[in-house]
């Protein structure tokens, strides 16, 4: 875990996986903790970067110093946390007041969104005087002691069943909060409401909900679909308020599916421009892609278009395998043929994050399957641009 102040107050947050991966960004639920993606997150890695963080007053980030919070401020501490990540456009979802934070930056950063999963959210949560009701309460009474009625209602009740520690665990976690913080997310959550502010964004959006959910049972789902002209919803069953906590092989599936959907169907329309695009800036890097457009003149400027849609749409756009075993192949292949790309891909390698013994081993394969001296030329190559001590 990594801290970063913004706005004068420490935000705990991680950043894991290789830096070339497109970003997804992953937004807790209220009274939780960006633990709440722990058994998803695995399942993402192999092929995303990704970003979580602790809400004001939760898990390890500091609480509020009085200040009236509002989607807005969350939404700026998400997109602070891109920029730190190096991240023009990034991949978001987020569960229950993580939706509300998607919904903020659906209406006023799409341009920013490769994507959106909202899950077990709403364009309206409840009404304002449960909210502040709570609010007051909280304050009141503490988190500690109002955790032992609020956790039940988060989850179906076979969870429980299949895991009796749950209860007392995410009491202990949500007593561990900011009381005045919560609180004010509460009134957040009773006051700003995205009832109008949703239709005509163009933004990519998938819902998700449960079955079980009584904080945002499937007809608020259903209205805030309407609100986002239509998006897909899909209902889990016997599944409550957090999916990637009560079904996280369920919920990461779902969610790999939509990271993947913009590659469409290859098989019979290809990957778009666009796609493959953004893949080779991710892979080699923004500077060297804009280096090679602004290079480009009438005479290669339809090559430099092709190979963004085959080479970087077509094949290193496709999940079928990862960049870092796409990035071994290539390193191998031209290592053999002694092409002079060899030296943007030796470099490109340890953006994806090869270990030098992974290298060691494409190029030993070289030697056996290519010949000694190219592969002898590959280690002297890597070896001026860095690799090994």
């Amino acid at each position: 875990m990594a801290f970063h102040t913004i706005n004068g107050r420490s935000v705990a947050y991680r950043l894991l996986g290789a830096e070339v991966n497109p970003l997804v960004v992953l937004a807790h639920p209220l009274g939780m903790s960006q633990a709440v993606w722990d058994d998803v997150i695995p399942a993402l890695l192999s092929r995303y970067r990704v970003l979580t963080w602790d809400l004001p007053g939760h898990g390890a980030s500091q609480a509020v110093s009085g200040e009236q919070i509002t989607p807005a401020d969350l939404a700026e501490e998400a997109l602070a946390l891109v920029k730190l990540a190096g991240a023009q456009r990034f991949h978001f979802a987020g569960t229950s007041i993580g939706g509300v934070v998607g919904q903020q930056l659906i209406a006023e950063h799409g341009d920013r969104l490769l994507s959106a999963t909202l899950t077990n959210t709403g364009a309206v949560i409840g009404n304002p005087d449960l909210w502040n009701t709570r609010a007051g309460r909280v304050r009141q009474e503490g988190l500690a002691t109002m955790s032992q009625e609020i956790v039940p209602r988060w989850f179906a009740p076979s969870a429980f069943e299949e895991s009796p520690a749950l209860k007392a665990g995410w009491c202990t976690q949500m007593g561990r909060g900011d009381d005045e913080s919560y609180a004010q997310l509460c009134e957040m959550l009773g006051r700003d409401i995205f009832t109008g502010k949703l239709s005509g964004k163009r933004v990519k959006v998938q819902l998700f909900g449960g079955s079980e959910d009584m904080a945002t049972p499937p007809a608020t789902l259903e209205a805030l679909s309407t609100e986002l002209d239509g998006a897909p919803l899909e209902i889990f069953a016997d599944v409550g308020h957090v999916p990637p906590v009560e079904a996280p092989a369920l919920f990461a599936q779902k969610l790999l599916a939509v990271l993947a959907a913009d590659l469409g169907d290859v098989a019979n329309h290809g990957v778009a421009y666009t796609n493959g695009l953004e893949t080779r800036k991710q892979v080699l890097g923004e500077e060297h892609v804009e280096r090679s457009t602004a290079n480009a003149n009438s005479l290669d400027a339809p090559f430099q278009q092709m190979i963004t849609r085959l080479a970087w749409g077509e094949l290193w756009s496709n999940n079928d395998l990862t960049h870092r075993e796409r990035s071994m192949i290539t390193t191998g292949i031209l290592a053999a043929l002694g092409r002079e790309e060899l030296a943007l891909h030796l470099k490109t390698a340890k953006r994806i994050g090869l270990t030098e013994a992974e290298l060691r081993q494409v190029l030993m394969h070289v030697a056996i399957y290519g010949g000694v001296p190219a592969a002898n030329h590959a280690f002297a190559l890597a070896k001026e641009l860095g690799w090994g001590e």
